[in-house]
């Protein structure tokens, strides 16, 4: 016996007290939960995601449209970046005013090529307020999930309030099955067993977000 046949074995046991419904799953399964937690305007949903993005030790800013490069400079400037690496379709107005060495992301390039760019300049598909999580998923603006992995750095924009929703449940909504997406709640980091706190394990060690609107 296949490792697969013991595996799919062990699932029909599992399911062999499941009463059978032919509905369609989405049917099929009650989804009753809260579609979010609380009544809140699109203003309070918005100071909402900044509260717990800095929660989660990640950097926010705020912004106008014509603030936006000024405050990219300054954003990589204090970083020291040499280099930035930039989405194929980010908004060219975005880095302006910057001076580092635009990377355009290749095919080509190795994980360490990345690993040696100082910063990267995302947008973002949406953001989630309850969990300050903002999600990404490969368009142009955002770029190839690897690109917001490897560099150390990552400044990320968010348009306010259109990209920005109460739950998960309304996030999944937005999204792409269909498209990979990276969702992110502040920089990288783990623990260990004595919870000493180490960021940049498995993907940036800083993150700034950047709230547009």
């Amino acid at each position: 016996m296949s490792s697969r046949e013991r595996i799919l074995g062990r699932v029909r046991r599992a399911l062999a007290d499941v009463t059978p419904d032919e509905r369609p799953y989405e049917e099929a399964v009650p989804r009753e939960y809260l579609r979010e937690h609380g009544d809140r305007t699109a203003g309070q949903t918005v100071e909402l995601l900044a509260e717990n993005l800095a929660d989660y030790r990640a950097i926010v800013h705020r912004c106008t449209a014509e603030e936006v490069p000024d405050l990219v400079m300054r954003l990589l400037a204090r970083r020291g970046s040499q280099e930035v690496l930039v989405p194929p379709g980010l908004p060219p107005q975005w880095l302006a005013a910057a001076d580092p060495v635009r990377i355009h992301d290749r095919a080509a390039h190795t994980a360490a090529r990345l690993d040696r760019v100082d910063s990267v300049v995302t947008g973002c598909a949406v953001a989630i307020a309850e969990t300050g999580t903002i999600v990404l998923d490969g368009s142009p603006e955002q770029g190839r999930r690897r690109i917001s992995l490897i560099p150390d750095h990552h400044i990320c924009v968010v348009r306010v309030p259109d990209q920005v929703v109460s739950s998960v449940p309304q996030a999944l909504e937005r999204l792409d099955p269909a498209r990979p997406s990276t969702w992110i709640s502040g920089p990288s980091a783990t623990s260990d067993i004595e919870l000493d706190r180490v960021e940049g394990v498995h993907g940036p060690r800083t993150l700034e977000v950047i709230l547009l609107g």
